[in-house]
């Protein structure tokens, strides 16, 4: 199976490298913004940081476009940030999986990017237990990945 593993360059970074374990025996490809840190990661896909301009959102849904017609992954996975909804919503446009996993640093309120990609997210989880009444029936705990 083909995972493209999906995030910004900080501490939702930090997050998914915790989760390789996870990946083993998997082909995996890193989709991220492009930074000193991210250049070290191999086999990565760097994108300019897109932040809440709406035009390096557009520009990154294409860029993205290619990256995943070219690539074919069978599954998305996302710990945020906002890097995750052009890839979920490319996802959904070429069917396929996604899973988003919000940001261990939210315990009581949703991100931006959560409450946007929950829905059109195949699988959604949180890592504390209060956020399951923010979102709804469709988000899942199953503990935290630290």
């Amino acid at each position: 199976m083909k995972l493209a593993l999906v995030c910004s360059h900080g501490g939702h970074l930090t997050q998914m490298l915790e989760l390789m374990e996870a990946f083993e025996g998997h082909e995996t490809f890193f989709l991220t913004h492009d930074s000193v840190r991210t250049r070290k990661l191999e086999n990565a896909y760097l994108i300019p940081v897109i932040g809440t301009n709406i035009w390096r959102m557009a520009m990154s849904t294409l860029r993205i476009g290619k990256i995943f017609w070219r690539e074919r992954p069978d599954v998305v996975v996302s710990t945020g940030s906002e890097i995750a909804i052009p890839a979920f919503f490319v996802s959904r446009l070429l069917g396929t999986r996604t899973l988003f996993i919000e940001t261990w640093a939210r315990i009581t309120s949703p991100s931006g990017t959560g409450r946007i990609v929950y829905f059109v997210a195949d699988a959604f989880f949180v890592q504390w237990k209060q956020l399951l009444n923010c979102y709804g029936p469709r988000a899942h705990y199953e503990g935290g990945v630290f």
